[in-house]
């Protein structure tokens, strides 16, 4: 049964909270959606926006964490799983396994994404490439 005593009750308006820099991208908005705070740090749920061209995309890492799924809820991305083009676009949920070699190499200028991971401050780990990248599409 869960212990309801050890997370908080949270609840988030779009006005609440902004699309701020800062976040693990550069080139991505953020906007917080309160529940690193309500579950003290076990989990963490943002929104995710393309603010700048895919110059570069992310490079090749993985993420620590335990758990982590992305939900495209505008436009689209492509990512690289190991060796596997995947094209994700609005409604498509993906779960990344842990320590699955990836790169976001490119997106649509209107991309957003809810993103949650657990534990809240995961990080993300540079790797060795796995393969060529394609070419973004221009914006």
């Amino acid at each position: 049964m869960l212990d309801r005593t050890t997370t908080l009750f949270s609840h988030v308006k779009p006005n609440d909270t902004a699309f701020v820099r800062g976040g693990l991208r550069d080139f991505f908005l953020y906007r917080d959606l309160g529940i690193a705070e309500a579950t003290h740090g076990k989990v963490i749920a943002h929104l995710v926006k393309a603010n700048e061209p895919p110059d570069g995309g992310t490079g090749w890492h993985i993420h620590e964490a335990d758990f982590q799924i992305v939900i495209m809820i505008k436009g689209w991305a492509k990512f690289m799983y190991e060796e596997q083009v995947t094209l994700v676009e609005a409604g498509d949920v993906v779960h990344q396994r842990p320590g699955i070699r990836h790169y976001l190499f490119d997106y649509s200028p209107d991309m957003e994404y809810l993103e949650i991971v657990s534990p809240a401050d995961f990080k993300s780990v540079p790797v060795e490439p796995v393969c060529e990248i394609p070419p973004p599409t221009p914006w």
